[in-house]
């Protein structure tokens, strides 16, 4: 019984050791924020974030979503595999008049942070 005992706590040591060596899924950005600058009101405006998941697991994004109608995101909709990249695409449409814009991106996901924010900066100004 005592071997059993041993055995059994042995067989949880190394296991609860290997899951903790295995690092969770997580983002490395490029870059985490956007200057447009000056852009006219009369055209949409696109970035595109990239990203590499720098963890062991499957990186998922489960939502990405902007504050307002304006900004639109797409992105990466299969789950991101340990070394690969992946892309956040947002398009800011002005609305309005011509004022300094700042907008936020959130996305939801399985990483080791599950929440990170985006953000979109700029001015609109009148004519082409």
């Amino acid at each position: 019984m005592k071997k059993l005992i041993v055995l059994l706590t042995f067989v949880l040591g190394v296991s609860t050791a290997t899951f903790a060596q295995s690092k969770p899924a997580e983002f490395k950005f490029e870059k985490e924020t956007h200057d447009f600058g000056k852009i006219s009101m009369a055209s949409p405006a696109t970035v595109e974030f990239k990203f590499t998941n720098i963890g062991d697991q499957p990186l998922i994004l489960t939502k990405v979503e902007s504050t307002c109608g304006c900004t639109v995101p797409d992105y990466t909709k299969t789950p991101i595999k340990k070394g690969e990249t992946g892309t956040i695409k947002v398009t800011y449409t002005p609305a309005g008049s011509p004022l300094p814009f700042s907008k936020s991106v959130t996305i939801s996901s399985n990483a080791k942070t599950p929440v990170k924010v985006l953000y979109i900066k700029g001015e609109t100004v009148a004519g082409k």
